[in-house]
């Protein structure tokens, strides 16, 4: 591998950590999107000469059109198609819970 490619694993995955849509990045099933450098790993960013491809976890209530468009930009021209897989949505990190009200309900008549 070249420098250019672990400084644009790099600087990819931090951007797209960074998103607040993206729980985190995702290796796929069987640890297939990853970038493989001396000594370490970048998992969740595979780049290939001809394409690269992106895999993340999306948080809720973003959609899947919203969490790739917003990968997409992170990642910025590249020059190449940017594939963005979303392996899992995780749960939002607060729930706001609004409480009304209850119902009233009338008893209805007794059958005789």
């Amino acid at each position: 591998m070249t420098t250019g490619v672990e400084t644009d694993a790099g600087r990819i995955a931090n951007a797209v950590q960074a998103l607040p849509d993206i729980a985190g990045l995702h290796s796929g099933r069987f640890g297939e999107i990853t970038t493989l450098l001396p000594g370490r790993r970048i998992p969740g960013v595979r780049i290939r000469p001809d394409e690269i491809t992106i895999g993340v976890t999306g948080r809720y209530p973003a959609t899947v059109h919203q969490i790739a468009a917003d990968v997409r930009a992170a990642v910025g021209p590249v020059g190449c198609p940017v594939h963005v897989r979303i392996g899992d949505i995780a749960a939002p990190t607060s729930i706001a819970v609004t409480v009304e009200e209850p119902l009233t309900t009338t008893e209805p008549p007794a059958r005789s």
